[in-house]
């Protein structure tokens, strides 16, 4: 994960954190879904997302979203250097094959990250 990402990662880990500690569950869970998108070609971090979601849907209560992010995290692990649905939020409540939209600004970052790449 180069620099510009992993900070990315860290505040949005860092903004759900606090949105959760105030009890605002609906931010706290976008901004996971945000992170989720930063690291989902990164296995242990993409795993370490779901867990977060998990941790959220077991405050929440919700067993739907504890279910999903169970069967999640496990495959994170598997298959995050194979193949990951770009944009997928991560969320229990969308399909975890389905390609979504990447919000611009994290565009921009990934972009970034895959010239890093290519530059190594």
């Amino acid at each position: 994960m180069n620099n510009e990402l992993k900070m990315s990662y860290q505040a949005e880990l860092m903004a759900a954190a606090d949105a959760a500690h105030q009890s605002d569950f609906t931010t706290a869970f976008s901004h996971l879904e945000r992170a989720h998108i930063l690291s989902q070609k990164f296995a242990f971090a993409h795993a370490a997302t779901h867990l977060r979601m998990l941790r959220l849907g077991w405050r929440t209560r919700d067993a739907r979203e504890i279910f999903g992010q169970l069967t999640r995290a496990a495959a994170a692990l598997v298959f995050s250097r194979i193949w990951v649905p770009l944009g997928n939020t991560g969320r229990a409540s969308v399909s975890p094959f389905e390609p979504m939209h990447v919000p611009e600004d994290l565009a921009n970052i990934l972009k970034s990250t895959k010239r890093d790449n290519r530059s190594s």
